[in-house]
């Protein structure tokens, strides 16, 4: 059982920055992607970034060149730094990983772009 903690999440302006973190309760190989999604209201949740040593990371096209996305194996987090966030950017931000083939999810934070 692989139990994931994110946090980081808030209120900042359009351009601002935000730092999110996620920790998994069990060190998670570093073969296995761990990555984050988000979900805005209304809309479905879908692929920010991930990353698995071996490759290069992938991001989804809207925050490319914004968002970078890294890794600690030695303290099992992976962190989400945003940059020059926009409005649309405003969603719950949920931490993944799969390992052997389970699912799964942290609980979500909230990340608001507004001035």
């Amino acid at each position: 059982q692989v139990q994931l903690v994110e946090s980081g999440g808030g209120l900042v302006q359009p351009g601002g920055s935000l730092r999110l973190s996620c920790q998994a309760s069990v060190n998670i190989h570093s073969s296995y992607t761990m990555g984050w999604y988000r979900q805005a209201p209304g809309k479905e949740r879908g692929l920010v970034a991930r990353i698995r040593s071996g490759r290069d990371p992938d991001y989804a096209d809207s925050v490319m060149g914004r968002f970078t996305v890294s890794r600690d194996n030695a303290k099992a987090t992976v962190y989400l730094q945003m940059n020059s966030l926009k409005p649309e950017d405003t969603a719950v931000y949920y931490c993944h990983t799969r390992v052997d083939g389970i699912d799964y999810w942290g609980r979500g934070t909230l990340v608001t772009v507004s001035s």
